[in-house]
């Protein structure tokens, strides 16, 4: 099996860390490349248009903010998000190419779990939440950046503080997710002082 993967220098670190089992050959694309033809195709910058000329084969792409039925449909989303892609198991989500995408996971013993096709996933929408929430409290000036952080990896055991979150994932893609689920339900409205930061970087 071949498959292409395109990647910044700390996801492909990553991947290599999941581990390529023998028998599957990788090309890594770099700007300018020609596609290979494989057998899937990775996107973990989430750019998607390098592999519009593809129709056929699995793209898994780092789509965290649409659904499915906003991509071509041999797309299947996977949850790349900087701190997410090196959690144990992957989140992925889509209505079509199930079973071809579960054949390429499996060869690759990389672990997955199918999601509902949603913006966000679970998790990134969990942790999203998380960072609104500490947005609220510094604004109401409860604490500090760095106090809610360790409180929060104290108390809850998090691998990380809300805050370090955001700056991981980037206070924009925060800003924005909550912005899309704030179209169904108010309570993912961004705070104030999120929505300066996010809107200023």
């Amino acid at each position: 099996m071949h498959i292409a993967i395109q990647a910044n220098t700390q996801q492909k670190e990553l991947l290599l860390q999941k581990g390529i089992p023998a028998g599957i050959s990788v090309s890594w694309l770099a700007e300018g490349m020609a596609l290979p033809v494989a057998d899937a195709y990775f996107d973990f910058l989430g750019v998607g248009d390098v592999f519009a000329t593809i129709k056929e084969q699995p793209i898994f792409i780092n789509e965290v903010l649409r659904t499915s039925r906003q991509l071509p449909l041999n797309c299947i989303r996977i949850n790349a998000w900087n701190s997410f892609l090196e959690r144990p198991v992957l989140e992925i989500a889509g209505e079509n190419n199930r079973a071809a995408g579960e054949n390429i996971l499996r060869s690759l013993n990389w672990k997955y779990q199918w999601v509902p096709d949603e913006p966000g996933f679970i998790a990134a929408r969990i942790v999203c939440m998380i960072i609104n929430e500490a947005y609220f409290a510094l604004g109401q000036e409860l604490s500090s950046k760095n106090e809610i952080d360790i409180a929060m990896k104290l108390g809850t055991n998090y691998p990380m503080g809300p805050f370090e979150w955001a700056e991981q994932i980037g206070t924009r893609q925060v800003y924005d997710l909550l912005k899309i689920l704030e179209r169904e339900d108010k309570r993912y409205t961004p705070s104030g002082l999120l929505e300066k930061e996010a809107l200023q970087s």
